[in-house]
């Protein structure tokens, strides 16, 4: 008997113990990594990220074709040849930091989502993985390099503080970014008060943030809209003051804003779109004016 029971509560034991080694505690989601891009005219495009963003331009660790235009040494935009078959298309991922890329593999596969076997290291010290969300948008996770050093005097801004994308079903998708990763709401809106176009929800380890960008007919959606929809923001204390000195100093480019204005969460903003129409919307920190629809549940970035 006592051998029985023994054995059972040896069992037990291994069995909790197998449990914890399959669930693993969610490593920290520090914040936005980038936004991959393609483009079709690679010089158009080198032009508009180095003298009109003012990034840095670097080679890509992660893919020999690639190029990245970095205005920080945690963020970049990464810009990827237009690929055949690509129709309207011209966001290839998002992508999040992390503090530990094997760990948010190992979390995500204990769930289990669909992961690759293993991380990949690129040449510069850092690590990524790459998985679908639920409506089969690219998302990577990376564990930025510690050695990366980027000066990027020039840039219109050092941080990229939100991205958005077209969502086509907001609880499909919250299964995978909410319930799963758990980010956070921050705020919602839309054109007209009573109707939600927008949802932003928070990383849940620091106050960057991602958009569903909502449409009633996805369907309908040209390549125009779809590049307004599929964008990426840049911090700024003052809008107002950035298009002045991108104006004087003729950076405005070919596409963008006749003037900033007021959103309608509140802050001040002015959009800008590369060759291809994915919009860069520079964005104002903080709100200057009450926001419509919903008010804000959590901090504000920083710069």
């Amino acid at each position: 008997m006592n051998s029985r029971i023994l054995a059972a509560a040896f069992l037990a034991a291994f069995t909790l113990s197998a449990f914890g080694q399959t669930a693993p505690d969610r490593p920290k989601i520090t914040g936005i990594s980038h936004l991959a891009v393609y483009t079709s005219n690679p010089a158009a495009t080198d032009h508009y990220y180095k003298d009109i963003i003012g990034a840095t331009k670097e080679s890509d660790p992660e893919d020999p074709n690639g190029v990245r235009y970095a205005v920080s040494p945690t963020q970049f935009i990464e810009v990827l040849p237009l690929p055949a078959g690509a129709g309207i298309n011209r966001m290839d991922h998002t992508a999040w930091n992390t503090v530990d890329a094997e760990r948010m593999r190992t979390y995500l596969a204990a769930k289990g989502w669909k992961t690759p076997a293993r991380v990949t290291k690129g040449s510069d010290g850092s690590r990524w993985f790459e998985v679908l969300d639920p409506e089969g948008n690219k998302v990577q996770f990376v564990q930025p390099s510690t050695t990366v050093k980027v000066d990027a005097p020039n840039a219109v801004g050092h941080h990229i503080m939100h991205v958005g994308f077209l969502v086509k079903d907001r609880a499909k998708e919250d299964t995978f970014y909410r319930d799963l990763l758990g980010f956070r709401p921050y705020w919602y809106g839309g054109m007209i008060d009573t109707r939600v176009d927008w949802v932003s929800q928070q990383t849940p380890d620091s106050h960057d943030w991602l958009e569903y960008m909502l449409v009633a007919e996805p369907a309908k959606v040209t390549q125009h809209t779809l590049g307004v929809l599929d964008h990426f923001s840049i911090g700024e204390v003052s809008v107002f003051d950035t298009f002045k000195v991108l104006e004087a100093s003729n950076r405005l480019g070919a596409n963008h804003d006749a003037a900033p204005k007021i959103g309608k969460d509140g802050k001040g903003q002015l959009n800008l779109y590369d060759p291809d129409g994915t919009r860069v919307e520079l964005m104002n920190f903080h709100a200057t004016e009450t926001p419509c629809c919903s008010s804000f549940t959590a901090e504000d970035p920083a710069e």
